[in-house]
């Protein structure tokens, strides 16, 4: 099978285990009585992150032979994704709606959650830029800023998890948009059959996205990438972009909240934990590639953030976070 064939084929069942997934997840979060911040930022985020997650940490742990090689992969992974959630994916949600709801249409993504995410990203993504300039000779210092991050995300949890009840009272309860799929068969909806239907979903996600990583490298190889660009570009893509279906299945239904929670959920989590084992185990040293990407990253949260904070997101401040992707693309080919 030719290597556009086996894309395509990956992506149908990329598309297919989202649907499966999300219809799991939202009737796991009404089943629990969360709110659609905590299903969207924590349940799918840290879910649909996990195995594109494992892309740095292999390459770190159980690379190649060539140490030098793991790390560049390493580093550009960990920080290619949060990139390409803030700008690329984000983007992908104004092209989803501008049909319904136009370019000078509203997301209503519920506020607090989705400014509180932005602000956890923006501090913990600036600590692990500010640690790529503390020389390697104060390792405690390094390893000081690893463990503030994971305390970091830690934080976030507990913040996200004690706003839910509120939030549900408030009407921002997870709502199932339609019945579980595995009742079709005549299975009823209770715990089991919810977590064999995400865990179902979770597995073809991840199938369908180990395929379509293998024929995104292989297509790279033809392109002669490095290896350093090849992780901050295609890794990401490759990764990241195929469970967001996630956000386009819940945008498209007008679940907001859950569909931006998806992303800057993950966000978070790649955000903290992530750099924190970068920072630790690798040269983590401010290349310009690396560079122009975080500033790139942060510039793409703050825009989001001033938005947000006056009351409205328009599709179209969404679609400036589509451009800024395309700035990156320029200055790393440039």
């Amino acid at each position: 099978m030719s290597v556009f064939a086996t894309l395509f084929l990956m992506l149908i069942i990329i598309l297919v285990a989202a649907e499966v997934f999300t219809n799991a997840l939202e009737h796991l979060g009404e089943k629990l009585k969360i709110s659609e911040g905590v299903t969207g930022s924590l349940f799918a985020a840290v879910g649909t992150a996990l195995p594109e997650t494992m892309v740095p940490l292999l390459a770190i742990f159980a690379g190649t032979d060539d140490k030098h090689l793991n790390e560049e992969i390493g580093v550009g992974a960990i920080l290619g994704a949060p990139l390409m959630l803030i700008t690329l994916s984000v983007s992908l949600l104004a092209f989803a709606t501008f049909r319904k709801r136009t370019f000078s249409g509203h997301f209503t993504p519920e506020k607090t959650g989705f400014t509180r995410d932005l602000n956890f990203f923006l501090f913990a993504f600036t600590l692990a830029a500010v640690a790529m300039f503390i020389p390697h000779d104060m390792p405690y210092l390094r390893i000081f800023i690893g463990a503030s991050l994971v305390l970091t995300y830690f934080v976030y949890v507990m913040m996200t998890l004690r706003a839910s009840k509120q939030l549900v009272e408030e009407g921002h309860a997870t709502e199932a948009h339609s019945p579980m799929m595995l009742n079709r068969i005549g299975l009823p909806t209770n715990m089991i059959t919810i977590v064999l239907q995400l865990a179902l979903g979770l597995g073809l996600l991840i199938f369908g996205a180990k395929g379509f990583i293998g024929g995104v490298q292989e297509a790279s190889t033809i392109l002669g990438i490095s290896a350093l660009m090849l992780s901050l570009m295609i890794i990401p893509i490759a990764t990241e972009l195929p469970e967001k279906f996630n956000s386009i299945l819940w945008i498209r239904r007008h679940k907001d909240t859950m569909a931006f929670g998806n992303i800057t959920g993950a966000m978070v989590f790649q955000g903290t934990l992530l750099p924190a084992i970068g920072i630790t185990l690798t040269p983590w040293t401010p290349r310009p590639e690396v560079l122009a990407g975080i500033v790139i990253a942060l510039v793409g949260a703050l825009w989001l953030r001033f938005m947000i904070s006056y009351g409205q997101l328009r599709v179209w401040h969404v679609l400036v976070n589509g451009g800024l992707y395309v700035l990156f693309i320029a200055i790393a080919l440039g």
